[in-house]
């Protein structure tokens, strides 16, 4: 793969994982949002708003993955490093592919239990109980924050074998 090939993957998968992000910040503002209209209504007008609890307990799935691509990205998931920072070259670097072949296969396990709910939930036309919204709604979105995922950490994992090291395009920051 040539440099422009490169950077134009690099440039999609950080704009998708960005994208996911920012759509899981969203549902998080929209939840804040409505479970503050529900302290109100409750507390203040005495009419409690039988929604708010629906609500935020099913928006909260799909939040729960919108971040792991950009995470994945601007490499800010936890580490602890004194194991590999007491390990000579190679074994670092296989310790490091063997987390990230894990990290790809809980991935795309995740990927397939999302489409495989996305496709059931579609089919079956189930709904919410109370709010009556189609549950496809919540599953689409997981099901992309977890192609994007594995998206990248797929090409994470070729960067580092065919690179010998982590990749040099972790960025901070947007």
């Amino acid at each position: 793969m040539n440099t422009d090939e490169t950077s134009f993957v690099e440039r999609v998968l950080d704009r998708a994982a960005l994208g996911c992000a920012l759509a899981g910040g969203l549902i998080v503002l929209v939840q804040a949002v409505w479970m503050s209209w529900g302290v109100f209504s409750r507390y203040v007008l005495g009419s409690p708003d039988r929604m708010v609890t629906e609500a935020t307990a099913l928006l909260l799935f799909p939040v729960a993955f919108a971040g792991l691509a950009y995470a994945l990205r601007r490499d800010a998931y936890p580490k602890v490093t004194m194991l590999l920072d007491v390990l000579p070259h190679r074994p670092r670097h296989w310790l490091q592919a063997l987390n990230l072949v894990i990290m790809a296969l809980i991935g795309l396990w995740f990927m397939y239990v999302s489409f495989s709910a996305t496709l059931n939930t579609y089919a079956s036309g189930s709904a919410s109980e109370i709010l009556l919204w189609p549950r496809v709604y919540f599953w689409v979105p997981v099901l992309l924050s977890m192609v994007t995922f594995c998206c990248c950490v797929l090409h994470r994992l070729f960067q580092h074998f065919t690179r010998n090291s982590l990749p040099t395009n972790v960025k901070q920051g947007f």
